[in-house]
C-alpha cells in the first residue's frame, strides 16, 4: 500500500497540470485592448477647424523674419566693410566721434541747450558728475586730440583709461565730502550741486565704514595714484620730473646744457621721456619662465635684461645732479649711457635711426683694449646693440661698462645730432647728372612686435604636462616670440638624454595641436633644447622696417639687403658681397618671389646706378616686369632662356675683363681698384685712349633656374660654375632662385660653389636636403617662413621673410625712373638677332669639327682614315667631318681613294676656326 501512494499522488497531480494548461490561454486576452483605444478615439473631441486668421499670422511672421534677415545682412555687410577699412581711418573715426560727443556735452553743460539732447546731457553728465560736469568736455576733447596726434600708441590707452578713472573717482569723492555729504533722499538737485551720483557712490560707503577722518586721505591717495598713472610718472621719478619742470620754467639751471645737450636735441628728448610708458616700447626678447615671478614681472625682467643686463628691479633713471661748492655735479657717464641705451631700444624697434656716432668717441673695450664698433654683425642678424650716445654700449646679455664710456666733455664740441643722412643723397654720375635715392618713407611701417600672449602661456603649460606625463625631467625656462613662430627653451635635468625630447616630437605636436613643430637640439650657443611652434596670430614683416633698423642704417654698403625677422624678433639683413652668391629655393607660394622683390627693392633704395648694375632673368615673363626701365639695369629684362644663357656667357667675359685690369694694376679686389681710380692712383698708360672709371657691382638675379637648365643645361651650368668660382673679387654676385630644387636643376657643381642658401617651404625632405644639405625646410609653414644658411654658419637661422607690396615697389620704381633713363649695353645679348648658319648643320659636332680642321690644316693632309685614327671616330663620322670641311672651303673635293687637297694655309687657321664657330662671315 505504501508503495502505491506515490503513484496515486502523481496521478492526482497530472490533472492539475492539465487544468493549468487549459488556463494558460487566458493570458492571450491582453491584446484585445485595441478596441478600447478605438473607443477612446471615438470619444475624443474632434480637432477644431483651422482659423482664417492663422494664415495672416504666418504671413506677418514670415515678413518680420525676412525684414530682420535683410537688416541683419545689411549691418553685417557694413561691419565687414568696417573691418576692411584702413586701421588709421578707424582710429581717426574714433577720435572724431569723441570730439563730436565732447561738443555735444559742452553745449549741454556750458550753455543752456534746449530739447531732448540737452535734457539727456543734464540727466547723464550733470547727474553723474555733479559740479565737475564742466570738465567732462575738456577731458573728452583731450582724449580725442591725443588719438589724432598719436595713433601709433594704442598700448597706452588702457593706462590712460585706468588713470582717468581713478583720478575721476577720487576727485568726485572729495567734492562730495566737501559739499557736506548730501544723501540720496535730499533729492537729485542736492547731488548735482555736489559730486553727483559717482561722488555719492564713492563717498557715502567710505563715510559709513571708516568715517570722514579716513575717507579724505584715502580719496586723496586715489587721486594722486590716478594722476601718476595718467602722466606715466613712477613715484621714485617725481623729483626728476619736478626738476625738469623747474628747468623749463627757468627756475633751475639745466644740468645737460654744459655737456652739449639742448632742449631741442634728440638726446634731450630721450632723457626727458625715458620713463614714459608710451616710449617704453621694446623689441621682443626672451621671456623668463621663473616660477617665483608672475608673468608681468617676468616679462619686465626679460626686457630689462635685453636693455643691458641690469639687475632685477633696477629702473633706468636720469643721473642725479647735486649742488656742490663748485656748482652742479656732472651726471655719471655710466648712468647717462645706460639710460640712453635703454631709451633707444624702442626707437630701434620702430625703425627710428639712431644719432650719428663719432668713431673717435666710441672708447675701448676694457677687456681687450680694442676700439668699440658701432654695432655687432652676427651673420647679418641684428642683435639690438646700438649706441645711443657716444661711447654708450648696450645689448643682449651685457650693459655698458665704465671703461667703454669716454669723457662726456667731448660732446660739447660735437655737431648737433640728428637722423643719419641717407647714403650718397646726391651722387654725381656721368657729367652733370645728379641722382637722389628714394626715401624710405615710400615703404610702409609695421606695428610693434608682441612679446607674449595667452597662447604662449597655454603652450608652456601643455609642454610641461607632456614632460610630466612621460616622466622626463625637463623644464620650460623661457621663450622668444618671433613674427611667425615662438621658440620655447627647454632645459634638461641631470642624466637626461636629449633624445628623450626629440622622441616626443609627435606627442608635443599632438599636445599643442600643431603639426608643424621643429625641435632644435641644442640651441646654438645655449645649453637648452629649442622647440619652435607656429604662432596662431602671425605678424607681417615690412621691408621698410628692416631697412630702417639700426644695422641697415649704420651700414652704407650698397648691396646690403633686407631679408626679414628671425625667431628672436631681430631684423635680418645681409651683405650680398659676403655671401658671395645666394641660392633661394622653395615650393610655389612659399615666399620666394617676395624675397626676390625685397632684394631688388633694397638695392634700388640704397644704391645708385653708379654703384650697382643688375641683370634680371625672368623666364616666367611676369614676375619682374615691374622693374622694367629702372636705371640700374644693364640690359632689358631677359625672358628668353636662350638669351639668358648668352647673358651669363657675357657675364663670364665681363669677369675676365675685370680680372685683366686687376692683374694689370696689381689689385686683388674690385673695391681696391675702384678706390685707386677715384683717388687718382690708378691711371691709364700714357698714349692710351681709355679713361679709367670705377667698376660698379654687377648683380645677376635668375628668377627661375629650372627653365634655363631645361633649354641649355651644359652652357648654363658651365657659366654659373665659372661665375661662382671666380667672380667674387670682380664684384659680380649671383642670386639663383628656383621652385624645383631637384638634383637635375641644382647640380652638385652649383651647390659646391654657392655657399649661402635660403630655403622656404618645400614639399619633401629630398628637396630640403638639396637646398640645405639637411632636413628642416619640409616642416616650414609657408608664406615667407624660411631657413637662412649664410656662408660659414653651421645651422640655419629661422626667419620670417619681409614683404613689400606692389604699390611700394611701384613708388620706388617711379622715383628711380624719374631720376634718369637706363643705359643699356649692346654686347650683353649680342648675336641673338641673327641666327648662325652652321648651327643646324653642325649640331653637336662643333668641337670635333674644329679639331679635325686644326689637324688637317696643320698637317696639310686631308684623309678620312687619318681622322678615324687621330680623333678615334668611326668611318661615317670621319666622312661627315670631311664633307663639312669641304663645304667651308678647308679641303677640296674627293678624288677617289686619294687624299683631299688642303686649300687653307696654317697661317689662316684662326680665321677658318672663326668661320666654323660662326664668329665671322666669309
Amino acid at each position: 500500500m505504501a508503495s502505491r501512494t506515490p503513484g496515486k499522488a502523481a496521478a492526482k497531480k497530472a490533472p492539475a497540470k492539465k487544468a493549468a494548461a487549459k488556463k494558460a490561454p487566458a493570458k492571450k486576452a491582453a491584446p484585445r485592448k485595441a478596441p478600447a483605444k478605438k473607443a477612446a478615439a471615438k470619444k475624443a473631441p474632434p480637432k477644431p477647424a483651422p482659423s482664417p486668421t492663422s494664415g495672416v499670422i504666418r504671413l506677418l511672421r514670415a515678413c518680420w523674419l525676412g525684414t530682420a534677415h535683410a537688416v541683419g545682412a545689411t549691418f553685417r555687410g557694413i561691419g565687414a566693410g568696417a573691418r576692411g577699412l584702413d586701421p588709421a581711418h578707424r582710429k581717426d573715426g574714433q577720435a572724431l566721434l569723441l570730439l563730436g560727443i565732447a561738443l555735444i556735452v559742452a553745449a549741454g553743460t556750458w550753455s543752456d541747450l534746449r530739447g531732448p539732447v540737452g535734457e539727456l546731457v543734464e540727466i547723464l553728465v550733470t547727474g553723474a558728475f555733479g559740479r565737475l560736469d564742466l570738465l567732462v568736455p575738456v577731458v573728452l576733447g583731450a582724449i580725442s586730440v591725443r588719438l589724432i596726434r598719436h595713433p601709433e600708441k594704442p598700448e597706452a590707452n588702457g593706462r590712460i583709461v585706468i588713470g582717468l578713472s581713478a583720478l575721476l573717482i577720487g576727485v568726485l569723492g572729495l567734492v562730495h565730502l566737501a559739499c557736506g555729504s548730501p544723501r540720496r533722499g535730499e533729492g537729485a538737485e542736492a547731488l548735482r550741486e555736489a559730486g553727483g551720483l559717482v561722488g555719492w557712490g564713492v563717498g557715502a560707503p567710505l563715510v559709513g565704514t571708516v568715517g570722514d577722518v579716513l575717507a579724505v586721505p584715502l580719496l586723496f591717495l586715489l587721486t594722486v595714484f590716478g594722476l601718476l598713472v595718467v602722466t606715466a610718472t613712477p613715484v621714485n621719478t617725481i623729483p626728476q620730473r619736478m626738476r625738469g619742470a623747474l628747468v623749463r620754467l627757468g627756475l633751475l639751471t639745466d644740468p645737460y646744457a654744459e655737456y652739449g645737450y639742448e632742449e631741442g636735441d634728440d638726446e634731450y628728448a630721450e632723457f626727458d621721456e625715458l620713463l614714459d610708458d608710451d616710449a617704453d616700447q621694446r623689441r621682443p626678447g626672451r621671456v623668463s619662465m621663473r616660477k617665483d615671478l608672475d608673468p608681468a614681472t617676468a616679462e619686465e625682467e626679460a626686457l630689462r635684461q635685453r636693455r643691458g643686463g641690469r639687475k632685477r628691479g633696477a629702473q633706468p633713471r636720469l643721473p642725479d645732479v647735486a649742488e656742490t661748492d663748485s656748482g652742479p655735479r656732472a651726471p655719471d657717464p655710466v648712468d647717462v649711457a645706460a639710460a640712453a641705451a635703454a631709451a633707444l631700444d624702442g626707437a630701434v624697434l620702430h625703425g627710428v635711426q639712431p644719432p650719428p656716432v663719432d668713431p673717435d668717441d666710441l672708447g675701448t673695450d676694457p677687456l681687450t683694449g680694442a676700439p668699440l664698433a658701432y654695432g655687432q654683425d652676427a651673420v647679418g642678424v641684428e642683435q639690438a646693440q646700438s649706441p645711443a650716445v657716444p661711447g654708450a654700449r648696450g645689448g643682449q646679455g651685457g650693459g655698458g661698462t665704465p671703461g667703454s664710456v669716454p669723457d662726456l666733455t667731448k660732446a660739447s664740441s660735437a655737431p648737433e645730432s640728428g637722423p643719419l643722412p641717407p647714403r650718397a643723397e646726391q651722387l654725381q654720375l656721368a657729367g652733370d647728372i645728379s641722382y637722389s635715392l628714394p626715401s624710405l618713407d615710400l615703404l610702409e611701417r609695421g606695428g610693434p612686435g608682441r612679446t607674449r600672449s595667452a597662447v604662449n602661456d597655454q603652450v608652456v603649460s601643455s609642454l610641461t604636462n607632456v614632460f610630466s606625463e612621460f616622466k622626463v625631467d625637463a623644464t620650460v625656462t623661457g621663450f622668444t616670440r618671433g613674427p611667425t613662430v615662438t621658440r620655447y627653451e627647454v632645459e634638461l635635468g641631470p642624466a637626461v638624454k636629449v633624445e628623450k625630447i626629440t622622441a616626443l616630437g609627435k606627442n608635443i605636436a599632438y599636445a599643442v595641436a600643431s603639426p608643424d613643430i621643429r625641435i632644435i637640439s641644442p640651441i646654438p650657443g645655449k645649453s637648452a633644447v629649442g622647440i619652435e611652434i607656429p604662432n596662431s596670430d602671425r605678424e607681417m614683416v615690412n621691408l621698410g622696417d628692416v631697412l630702417r633698423s639700426a644695422l641697415a642704417s649704420g651700414d652704407e654698403h650698397p648691396l646690403l639687403v633686407g631679408l626679414g625677422k628671425d625667431v628672436e624678433g631681430g631684423y635680418v639683413s645681409t651683405d650680398l658681397t659676403k655671401m658671395p652668391h645666394l641660392l633661394v629655393a622653395g615650393a610655389t607660394g612659399s615666399g620666394k618671389s617676395s624675397c626676390i622683390n625685397c632684394l631688388i627693392t633694397s638695392v634700388m633704395a640704397r644704391a645708385t646706378p653708379e654703384d650697382v648694375r643688375m641683370v634680371l632673368v625672368d623666364p616666367k615673363r611676369v614676375e619682374l616686369t615691374a622693374y622694367e626701365g629702372i636705371p640700374h639695369l644693364i640690359t632689358p629684362i631677359i625672358t628668353n632662356p636662350k638669351k639668358a644663357a648668352e647673358a651669363l656667357q657675357w657675364v663670364v667675359r665681363e669677369m675676365d675683363l675685370r680680372y685683366d685690369d686687376l692683374a694689370a694694376y696689381g689689385y686683388r679686389h674690385i673695391d681696391d681698384f675702384n678706390a685707386a681710380v677715384r683717388s687718382g692712383k690708378a691711371q691709364a698708360p700714357e698714349g692710351s685712349e681709355r679713361e679709367l672709371t670705377p667698376y660698379p657691382y654687377l648683380l645677376v638675379i635668375v628668377d627661375e633656374l629650372a627653365d634655363l637648365m631645361m633649354v641649355a643645361p651644359r652652357d648654363v651650368e658651365d657659366a654659373i660654375v665659372r661665375i661662382t668660382q671666380l667672380a667674387r673679387a670682380a664684384g659680380i654676385h649671383l642670386v639663383l632662385a628656383t621652385q624645383r630644387p631637384s638634383v637635375d636643376v641644382v647640380t652638385g657643381l652649383i651647390k659646391a660653389n654657392v655657399p649661402s642658401r635660403l630655403a622656404f617651404s618645400t614639399s619633401s625632405l629630398a628637396d630640403s636636403r638639396v637646398i640645405l644639405d639637411q632636413p628642416g625646410a619640409e616642416k616650414l609653414i609657408g608664406k615667407g617662413d624660411g631657413l637662412f644658411l649664410p656662408m660659414g654658419a653651421s645651422k640655419p637661422i629661422r626667419m620670417q621673410g619681409a614683404y613689400v607690396t606692389e604699390d611700394e615697389v611701384g613708388g620706388v620704381v617711379e622715383h628711380c625712373k624719374a631720376q634718369m633713363a637706363p643705359v643699356f649695353r649692346d654686347d650683353v645679348t649680342v648675336g641673338q638677332g641673327r641666327k648662325k648658319e652652321i648651327d643646324e648643320e653642325i649640331g653637336d659636332d662643333l668641337d670635333l669639327l674644329c679639331q679635325a680642321a686644326e689637324l688637317v690644316v696643320s698637317t696639310q693632309f686631308g684623309s678620312t682614315s687619318m681622322l678615324q685614327r687621330k680623333l678615334r671616330v668611326g668611318f661615317a663620322k670621319a666622312g661627315r667631318l670631311m664633307d663639312l670641311m669641304e663645304s667651308r672651303g678647308v679641303v677640296g673635293p674627293s678624288e677617289g681613294s686619294k687624299a683631299r687637297d688642303v686649300l687653307v694655309k696654317p697661317d689662316d687657321l684662326d680665321g677658318v676656326l672663326g668661320v666654323i664657330r660662326g664668329e665671322t662671315h666669309t
